[in-house]
């Protein structure tokens, strides 16, 4: 598949098979991520890869049993692997501190950072995932740990100085069922392209 048609064809699944994914496919999807963009060569970013039986514990974490009756996605809870996408903020800080990056002035504190490319990166990461899944056949879905965030860290024992951005969903899809929210329609490309000026 063309670089065009993964992009086109890539969608949120919250539907899988319980079918196992090879880890070779796995370490493959995570090798590219890490390949994405990264401020200053910082490489801020790790994985957390929970799969098969593994996945239950974030699923305690973050979903308590007795909520899961009532949870609208009940084939998400069959996604055979979930990864958890981490960044480092220090990482940044200590890199820009470095000699060819010093005179920046952006190893000094988060505060110099108008936008904190640790988050930046991260998304550049999550989104190389979600390409590189739908590339090998995967399903695939991002999605956030909100309130449970710090209950998940803890729980699954991420070092403080790495923050999860949310987790990766990835498995066989069940289902090609459209999340609601695709009835939105995307703006025209000429209301978002400002040539010139705004």
């Amino acid at each position: 598949m063309d670089f065009e048609a993964v992009v086109r064809s890539r969608r949120m699944c919250r539907d899988f098979l319980d079918r196992p994914v090879p880890r070779s496919t796995v370490e493959g999807i995570i090798d590219v991520a890490r390949r994405a963009p990264s401020a200053g060569h910082a490489q801020g970013r790790e994985f957390l890869v929970l799969e098969g039986d593994e996945t239950s514990r974030l699923w305690d974490l973050a979903l308590p049993a007795g909520d899961r009756s009532s949870f609208r996605w009940p084939g998400l809870l069959e996604a055979p692997v979930l990864v958890l996408p981490t960044v480092s903020q220090k990482a940044y800080l200590r890199r820009y501190s470095q000699p060819d990056k010093a005179g920046s002035g952006l190893g000094e504190s988060a505060e110099s950072w108008r936008v904190p490319y640790w988050y930046v990166d991260g998304g550049c990461a999550v989104m190389t995932m979600l390409l590189a899944a739908c590339a090998a056949g995967l399903g695939a879905l991002f999605f956030g740990l909100f309130d449970n965030e710090q209950a998940v860290a803890e729980g699954l024992g991420i070092p403080p100085e790495h923050q999860p951005l949310g987790v990766v969903a990835l498995g066989y899809p069940a289902s090609e069922t459209p999340s609601r929210s695709t009835a939105r329609q995307r703006p025209a490309l000429e209301e978002l392209i400002h040539r010139g000026e705004w």
